[in-house]
């Protein structure tokens, strides 16, 4: 079939996006799903910053590609051997197609599934095939999900069944900013009432962990950026204490101030290597640092070595918030319904496939926290 998306052909092209135009919206082939996959109707797809790192090569992947992996849709067709999932289906799609057999799959932690992982880097679906064509060339898929196009095919594995009167925009939202944030507060650093944590950034992952963690009950909440608008927001969301990473700020005394010796637990949603070590820096002894952030894969921080043992302190790392998505999406989705994730707050934009980048020129400067393409 015939179907309207973004392809990013190459990597690195100067912002403004709105003038380089590195997504460019163009008419390509959809081949039908194959075995175990199933054909969507994009209803919505959010930008992430995970998207941006492709668009601006720290984040290398291979090209052309079909662009977008946060996304909500409704299931047109099921390929052969499909058990779980039916035509009519709303889906929110996971960026980790999950093989439910490898050792980290049988061990409770399919965010690391192998050959999901090495689908991912190879551009392909968790079978190895690639569904996207254009004059007899394939076109690679972003994360095993493609979302920045009218239609997608991916693994029946890539999707999980929600609601069908969820909003798609907001239901969107949940197959990255709050599976991330939030599972990094609950999965990985395992957050509990009355523990003090510190959020730094405060983009739409960051800002999923600031809910997530007052939902918890974390306390003090300190929520720290270089935008005053966005601590604004997490203000309005439950930050107790705010600190504004201005040039020159020592955030690192600042936070330690503010919670008597330092947090418990630091999230770190930048992916900027001098903010880890800032995070690490803001914890006190016994404390864990957890980054969800994804930086250029040339970067190293540097931290005490001793420290790590006198201190017993801790640095995980959290991919896909350690989430298992058939559990986590729909449980985070009820906590949204119960009124304990305001979620909808997190998104500031709506626009059309035709507006997206200048809507990359918008989060590159974070003018926006989650904006979603509607079809």
């Amino acid at each position: 079939m015939k179907v309207r998306a973004a392809v990013l052909r190459q990597m690195g092209l100067p912002a403004p996006y709105a003038q380089s135009k590195p997504l460019v919206i163009e008419t390509v082939d959809l081949d039908p799903p194959g075995p175990g996959e199933i054909l969507v109707k994009v209803l919505a797809a959010g930008l992430c910053h995970s998207d941006l790192s492709v668009i601006d090569g720290s984040r290398p992947r291979v090209m052309p590609m079909v662009m977008g992996h946060e996304a909500a849709g409704e299931i047109v067709e099921v390929g052969a051997g499909v058990q779980d999932l039916r035509i009519g289906d709303r889906v929110v799609f996971s960026f980790v197609p999950v093989c439910g057999h490898c050792l980290p799959c049988a061990s409770g932690r399919p965010a690391l599934c192998e050959p999901g992982a090495k689908a991912n880097v190879a551009g392909t679906l968790l079978s190895g095939a690639r569904r996207w064509h254009e004059h007899n060339d394939s076109l690679n898929h972003h994360l095993g999900v493609s979302a920045f196009a009218e239609y997608t095919v991916v693994s029946a594995r890539s999707a999980v069944k929600i609601d069908p009167d969820l909003p798609p925009q907001i239901a969107a939202l949940f197959g990255c900013a709050v599976m991330t944030g939030m599972g990094a507060v609950v999965n990985t650093a395992r957050v509990a009432p009355g523990e003090s944590v510190a959020v730094f950034g405060l983009g739409g992952v960051g800002l999923a962990a600031l809910v997530g963690a007052k939902a918890a009950g974390a306390y003090p909440l300190v929520a720290i950026d270089v935008l005053p608008q966005k601590l604004k927001l997490a203000a309005e969301l439950g930050a107790t204490h705010c600190v504004l990473a201005a040039p020159g700020a020592d955030v690192v005394a600042a936070v330690r101030d503010l919670t008597d010796g330092g947090v418990q637990f630091a999230i770190e949603t930048v992916g900027h290597e001098q903010v880890l070590v800032q995070a690490y820096g803001a914890t006190r002894r016994g404390g864990t640092t957890v980054t969800a952030g994804l930086p250029h894969p040339s970067k190293q921080f540097s931290i005490s070595a001793v420290s790590l043992v006198a201190e017993e302190r801790t640095v995980k790392g959290s991919y896909m918030g350690s989430c298992v998505p058939s559990r986590d999406i729909p449980r985070f989705i009820g906590m949204y319904r119960a009124a304990r994730l305001p979620v909808d707050r997190l998104l500031t934009h709506e626009i059309r496939l035709e507006d997206i980048n200048e809507a990359f020129d918008r989060l590159a400067t974070g003018a926006a926290v989650r904006q979603v393409v509607m079809f």
